[in-house]
């Protein structure tokens, strides 16, 4: 039996979802397990938990940059940013795909000059 690899597709949510539906999708089509924020909220300590145990699980981290920081963590970064640190630290195999011109993103899915807009 072939492996089927699990895949965690990070990302800020709203400004990404129609990018993420697509790499889903392909992920699917590419007859690997994609997880995600889909399924749980990023809010609270006992969330966080279990977002690293979804990420423990898997055999690929894939971040989407776009235009978007993101909402904070207590701690002051955003939710994004500490999935990844988190399987950075792992040693995780980490894809990364990185909107290359984010001045021709559309006003909804950017940072307002400079300021950290939360989804």
């Amino acid at each position: 039996m072939e492996k089927r690899y699990q895949v965690f597709v990070s990302s800020t949510f709203r400004d990404l979802q129609d990018e993420r539906r697509i790499v889903i999708q392909t992920l699917m089509e590419m007859d690997c397990i994609p997880s995600g924020m889909e399924i749980f909220p990023a809010l609270d300590q006992e969330q966080w938990d279990f977002i690293k145990k979804v990420i423990d699980d898997c055999d690929y981290y894939l971040l989407l940059i776009g235009g978007r920081y993101g909402g904070l963590t207590p701690e002051g970064i955003s939710y994004t940013e500490k999935e990844y640190n988190y399987a950075l630290d792992k040693g995780m195999k980490i894809v990364a795909f990185i909107h290359k011109k984010r001045e021709n993103l559309s006003f909804d899915k950017s940072e307002i000059r400079g300021t950290r807009v939360t989804p």
